[in-house]
Formats: structure tokens, C-alpha cells, sequence
């Protein structure tokens, strides 16, 4: 772990050098849709109503970002505040709000050119006509920014008790680029092994995601296609485990 951005590192350790204030809640009362976010002045359903296919809206304002993906770190924009624990087992507790957070990530991953096939597995796809897929992979690749906000995203998930959702993303991504060459730029590349691959909390299944993307990135003919991708989804919601972790390692070794 020594090796992992600093950011990582304490995501990982579930920040244990952070402080919970319970005279901070914005973040509560926006996904409450109580609270307007600050600068854009708007609830959180209406941010969810308003900017659904809006890909200019979403690709260059930068200040909404920090409110439907709260994390308990500080973000670019001042007006946003970092999650606290209490927001947290609040937030969690409230179906609604539950709610709103995952149709915060439909949000983005329409923006991103997918679309969440299964909340329960957390299986990703491409998107579907009328949307353009190919035109939204090409922002993703051009516009490098939104590498770190998926960072976030999959960290706030994770928070949320949604972290089954963080491999469906990670292992959809895996399989675009080994099967179709896909999402396969070198800041994509470099962004997903650095980072996104790391922003799982559970150890078992951080460990098989990372050794699959090593045999992807291995260049040995190993091919992480759409049907691996799907059973091994299917592996989890029947047994706990995406795979065999031991097959993994061996094959990466």
C-alpha cells in the first residue's frame, strides 16, 4: 500500500485521520433535496431533471461534481463541503437518498456513453440509441478531467454501501479495452490502474480486479471479453466472489 497515491492510502484506511463536525450537513440536506448546491443554485432532483443529456453542461461545469459525490475530502469547490461520518450513516438510512445517489451515477454514466443494465450486480453496458456511445467514449478519452472525477465517484459509492456498483464500472472499462480496444488511451490507462482499480474497499475483490487488469495489460494474448465480464458478475451475486482468486493470481503470475 506504501506505493498508492496518498489519497488512496486513506480512502483505503477509511481516513482515520479525519474528524466528523456535526455542525456540517450540507451535504445531508442536499440529498434530502432540501438544500441548493452552491454556485449553480439547484436541488438535487432538478440537477437529475435538468442536466440528463446536457453533455456540454456537465462536461464544463466543474462545481457540481463535489455535491452528488460527496467524499470526506476537500474538492475544488469551496462552496462544497467534505462529507461527514454522520451524513454518511444519515445518508444511508434513507432510501431516498440512497436513491438519488445512484441516479447520480446514471447521470454520469449516460455522460460517459453507458448505462447501468443492474443495480444489483452493478453490470454496466454501453449506451443505447438514440445516444451516441462512440461520440461520449471520445469526450472520455479527450477530456482527462473526468478522470478524477470517476475517482470520486467510486469513492462516494463506496461510502454509500453502493461499492458492488464501483466493479461493474471497473470491469466494463476492462472489457472495452481488451475485447474492443476501447476507452484504451494511455491517461485512461494510467487513471484506472492508479487509482480506480484501488477504490474498492473489500481486499478479495480489490485483489481479483487488480490481477485481471494485469493479465489484460500483460499483452499475453489474454483477452477479458463482454462474457467473462458478465460471469464474473454472475460468480458474485451466487457465491460472494467474482472469481477464483487463486486462478487469478496464478495466471498473473
Amino acid at each position: 500500500m506504501n506505493n498508492l497515491p496518498a489519497d488512496i492510502q486513506e480512502f483505503l484506511e477509511n481516513y482515520p485521520y479525519g474528524s466528523d463536525d456535526e455542525s456540517l450537513s450540507d451535504n445531508l440536506e442536499f440529498y434530502r433535496n432540501r438544500l441548493r448546491c452552491r454556485p449553480d443554485k439547484l436541488l438535487v432532483e432538478q440537477i437529475h431533471e435538468q442536466w440528463l443529456g446536457d453533455y456540454d453542461k456537465l462536461e464544463y461545469k466543474h462545481g457540481f461534481i463535489q455535491w452528488l459525490f460527496p467524499i470526506r475530502e476537500h474538492g475544488m469547490n469551496y462552496e462544497s463541503q467534505p462529507l461527514q461520518c454522520h451524513e454518511i450513516e444519515a445518508l444511508k438510512s434513507d432510501p431516498n437518498a440512497i436513491a438519488r445517489i445512484i441516479e447520480s451515477y446514471e447521470l454520469m454514466l449516460d455522460f460517459y456513453g453507458m448505462r447501468l443494465v443492474s443495480l444489483e450486480t452493478g453490470e454496466v453496458e454501453r449506451s443505447l440509441p438514440p445516444r451516441d456511445y462512440a461520440a461520449r467514449y471520445k469526450n472520455l478519452i479527450r477530456s482527462s478531467h473526468n478522470n478524477l472525477r470517476i475517482s470520486r465517484i467510486l469513492k462516494c459509492l463506496s461510502e454509500f454501501g453502493l461499492e458492488r456498483l464501483n466493479a461493474g464500472f471497473l470491469l466494463h472499462v476492462l472489457s472495452e479495452q481488451s475485447e474492443s480496444k476501447e476507452l484504451n488511451s494511455p491517461s485512461i490507462r494510467g487513471s484506472m490502474d492508479r487509482w480506480w482499480a484501488n477504490c474498492v474497499r473489500n481486499d478479495s475483490e480489490r485483489a481479483w480486479i487488480q490481477a485481471t487488469i494485469s493479465k489484460v495489460r500483460a499483452g499475453n494474448g489474454f483477452v477479458f471479453t463482454r462474457e467473462s465480464y458478465q460471469e464474473a458478475l454472475k460468480s458474485r451475486l451466487e457465491s460472494g466472489q467474482l472469481g477464483d482468486s487463486e486462478e487469478a493470481a496464478t495466471d498473473e503470475a
